[in-house]
């Protein structure tokens, strides 16, 4: 049974009465890839904003690796461990594709900085791009560049705001290996649209309807979920 990396306990955001995510109790298995799907205002990037401390919540706990982080902010709970790739690219558009992942990783400290900057670039296929100018890259492959950054950092808990997005079919064949390369050793978060990707990669799934949750468990039970299928899946 694999041990609890992140929980939380009555996750609630508001927003002048609107209730953005409403008492939300998740449990991440160390390990594993999780996907967090739902519908378009389900509250799901609100969700991994209270858990990588980007915007603190309303009421409820969340504890990581078995301390409190509630109250954390986002650069702290970077240095315990939680990298967080954003929906919209974060990038240093004005700078080499090299010197964004070698920021990052100055971020944690290395006597290696050259060669786990490359190695970072080599995981994602970009090495190649070590000196294109990171803005002039092609959006999907500024994607992955931000994926090299957050994995640079070796973090215990990826993050993953809509990773394909943008990603021809053969990068998302890419992008599924490299993700499936990372576990165990890095817990995945997964917020993803793409259901082809979910079903193939995800452990484990919570679906968040009108910030709640809808249902959790395995593709399979989510798939046969009959209040998935009509919130979400089309059935």
């Amino acid at each position: 049974m694999a041990a609890i990396i992140l929980s939380a306990r009555g996750l609630t955001k508001h927003y002048d009465g609107l209730k953005a995510v409403e008492n939300v109790d998740f449990d991440l298995k160390a390990g594993q890839i999780h996907a967090l799907i739902g519908p378009n205002g389900a509250g799901k990037t609100t969700f991994v904003s209270l858990l990588s401390g980007r915007i603190p919540p309303s009421a409820g706990t969340i504890t990581f690796d078995g301390e409190d982080i509630t109250q954390l902010p986002a650069h702290t709970r970077v240095a315990r461990g939680i990298a967080y790739t954003f929906q919209i690219t974060s990038i240093y558009a004005n700078l080499p594709v090299f010197d964004n992942v070698a920021l990052a990783i100055q971020r944690k400290g290395t006597k290696h900085l050259h060669s786990d900057t490359m190695a970072a670039l080599a995981r994602v296929g970009l090495e190649t791009r070590a000196d294109q100018i990171a803005g002039t890259l092609a959006y999907g492959h500024q994607r992955l560049l931000e994926i090299a950054m957050g994995l640079s950092m070796n973090p215990k808990l990826l993050i993953l705001d809509e990773p394909t997005q943008g990603l021809a079919n053969a990068e998302i064949e890419a992008f599924n290996a490299l993700v499936r390369a990372v576990t165990p050793q890095t817990t995945v978060l997964l917020i993803e649209h793409n259901m082809d990707v979910v079903m193939d990669l995800a452990d484990q799934i919570t679906v968040l309807n009108f910030g709640e949750t809808l249902s959790s468990g395995t593709p399979a039970e989510i798939r046969a979920d009959p209040a998935v299928q009509t919130a979400y899946l089309g059935g």
